[in-house]
């Protein structure tokens, strides 16, 4: 998927206070570029299914990694078998395209 690619190869940008969040349709437009995320008002989420702890909780550690790389933290939500994944950006109260970008990494990870 091209579009996807586009959004992986991108790194997030600071994010100031006053900084406008994406407009509806902007926020449209980069949804269609991830497979399976939800949108609900000011976030972005998906659930990952996993075979157990292990590797449930491999997947987040990779997830803080990336996180961490990027300076853009997502909220987790950890059961034995599956991680919930939610991004927005709290610094402009909505979403900003860092969201997307990093959406787009975590489900690269998961498809390693």
């Amino acid at each position: 998927m091209t579009k996807t690619n586009d959004l992986t190869a991108k790194q997030c940008k600071p994010c100031e206070g006053g900084t406008p969040p994406l407009s509806n349709s902007e926020a449209d437009s980069l949804m269609q570029q991830l497979e399976g995320w939800k949108r609900h008002n000011q976030l972005i989420n998906k659930t990952f299914p996993f075979k157990n702890y292990y590797q449930t909780i491999a997947f987040v550690n990779a997830v803080a990694w990336l996180s961490h790389r990027e300076d853009h933290h997502p909220e987790l939500t950890v059961t034995y078998n599956s991680c919930q994944v939610k991004y927005t950006t709290d610094s402009i109260h909505g979403l900003s395209e860092n969201d997307f970008i990093c959406a787009a990494k975590v489900d690269a990870l998961f498809k390693l």
